[in-house]
């Protein structure tokens, strides 16, 4: 009986956690980064900025994304891991609410770098620091419970957008800083506290090479659809700010799907095959954005959030299926390259968009054959084994 009452609350207390890092991932990626895609059209109409200039803050969200992952594992192990999540729950909730000022272009690109630091802490953190702590059989369960957090919370940012819109941009801004402080003060009792070895691990993690090549060029690849999705609905196709966002929910119930996917396709195949199996779910979706019926914006939606957050969800598993304790100094590896891929592409692509007079399709374009060229990598990686 006592041993029942036992179990009981082990996981109870493990389903906490895992929520932890879901509300992590809610704020720092699915709030902080994924969020302002349905603000986009919205802040081009009400002249906070031109569409150039809207990509251009998408980049710098990017970047910060890159500094964040970079500090993520050096700030946990000087002020732990519950101390550098509080960090980025704060980070997140101040550049929110520092975004409800029309202060210029500059104003407004320092804190969306902000807030992508933000995010790159939470996602740097919350994904390996759960699995740590959770007993081998319930990881699966737990990373898919932290990568849950993505899709929720872009579904939520895309059905609160609209509503928030109501009031004007600078409403939308602060009541997203609303929701990510709720969401701090309530989770925060339960954040995972690792071992001293899962922090700071001993040994030598294997390159993981095709993981990081195929995974990078997967975050390039998706910079388009992260970025431009509501945009190309609501400017590219007429359909308005209210559509566009309703593109977004589409993109977030992919994005949930993806993560219960993705860990059952690595449960079955392995973490190779998975990637592969993924970068051909996104090249489907970069190309469904090419014709101009309006009947493919629906598969769109659904289908680029699938490949969203499936790549990352499988790449995960990956990571500790290659390094077991030292997964995380893998995952570091791999999110770094994503970041990296990520940001360079952001800021090409906002060129891109400006030097084509504003066209979706070269941009989407541009996408595809990153996306191509991640299939191919994945695809030898899994045939050859690189490492």
């Amino acid at each position: 009986m006592n041993s029942s009452a036992e179990r009981e609350a082990d996981h109870r207390s493990t389903t906490r956690i895992a929520l932890s890092g879901t509300a992590a991932t809610c704020t720092g990626i699915g709030l902080a980064r994924f969020a302002y895609v349905p603000l986009f059209p919205a802040m081009v109409s009400a002249g906070w900025v031109d569409g150039a200039e809207a990509g251009l803050l998408g980049a710098l969200n990017l970047t910060g994304y890159l500094l964040g992952v970079g500090a993520a594992r050096a700030v946990a192990r000087r002020i732990t891991v519950p101390r550098a999540l509080d960090l980025g729950m704060a980070l997140a909730v101040l550049a929110f609410a520092a975004c409800a000022w029309h202060g210029g272009l500059a104003w407004l690109g320092f804190w969306r770098c902000m807030a992508g630091i933000s995010g790159g802490m939470l996602m740097g953190l919350a994904g390996p620091s759960v699995q740590a702590v959770t007993p081998p059989e319930r990881r699966g369960r737990a990373g898919g419970m932290v990568l849950f957090g993505v899709g929720g919370g872009i579904t939520l940012g895309a059905l609160l957008v609209p509503l928030l819109l109501q009031g004007g941009v600078a409403m939308a801004w602060l009541g997203l800083a609303m929701m990510a402080l709720l969401l701090w003060l309530v989770m925060r009792p339960y954040w995972p506290r690792p071992p001293v070895a899962e922090t700071a691990p001993e040994g030598r993690a294997p390159p993981a090479y095709g993981i990081i090549i195929a995974y990078a060029l997967s975050g390039a690849g998706l910079v388009p659809p992260m970025l431009y999705l509501s945009d190309l609905a609501a400017r590219g196709r007429g359909l308005g700010v209210e559509l566009g966002a309703g593109m977004w929910v589409l993109f977030g119930l992919g994005c949930i799907s993806g993560a219960l996917l993705g860990g059952r396709a690595v449960d079955r195949w392995g973490g190779r095959c998975a990637i592969f199996i993924w970068m051909v779910i996104q090249t489907v979706a970069l190309a469904l954005a090419l014709p101009q019926a309006l009947w493919v914006l629906v598969p769109l939606g659904l289908v680029s959030g699938l490949a969203a957050l499936g790549i990352t969800t499988v790449a995960l598993a990956a990571a500790r299926e290659r390094a077991g304790p030292l997964a995380g100094v893998i995952w570091v590896r791999v999110t770094a390259g994503f970041a990296i891929a990520q940001a360079i592409a952001g800021f090409a692509l906002a060129a891109l968009f400006r030097a084509t007079d504003e066209s979706h399709a070269a941009v989407f374009a541009a996408g595809l054959a990153l996306t191509l060229a991640g299939l191919v990598v994945a695809w030898a990686d899994w045939r050859w084994r690189w490492n």
